[in-house]
């Protein structure tokens, strides 16, 4: 049982949903990186990511090298507040969609 779900949009988005962890890091890199296979240009949906640890953006790391080295297009959008918090901890919001700006109280 996975801890996140993939389903495609009328658009042609792929919208994620749930964790991005350790737990399902594997399959997620198989998955994704199928996906990408399959087409030309992936924009890909992070609004209902709930959890993401260094596993997840590891793999989103991998998708966004072979995208690069294939001459695709990869796409992050709608990044929830989840995936904003370890992006910008990680100074990664720049490379891995959009740019994060945190505010810290």
């Amino acid at each position: 049982m996975t801890n996140y779900t993939m389903t495609q949009a009328n658009d042609g988005t792929l919208q994620i949903e749930g964790e991005l962890t350790i737990y399902d890091a594997a399959e997620f890199k198989t998955a994704l990186l199928n996906r990408l296979g399959s087409t030309q240009s992936l924009k890909v949906d992070l609004a209902g990511v709930t959890e993401l640890d260094c596993s997840g953006v590891q793999v989103m790391i991998l998708a966004q090298q072979e995208a690069a080295a294939a001459s695709k297009t990869l796409q992050w959008e709608k990044h929830s507040p989840a995936v904003v918090q370890v992006l910008g901890i990680l100074n990664l919001g720049g490379k891995l969609g959009q740019p994060v700006s945190l505010v810290w109280s």
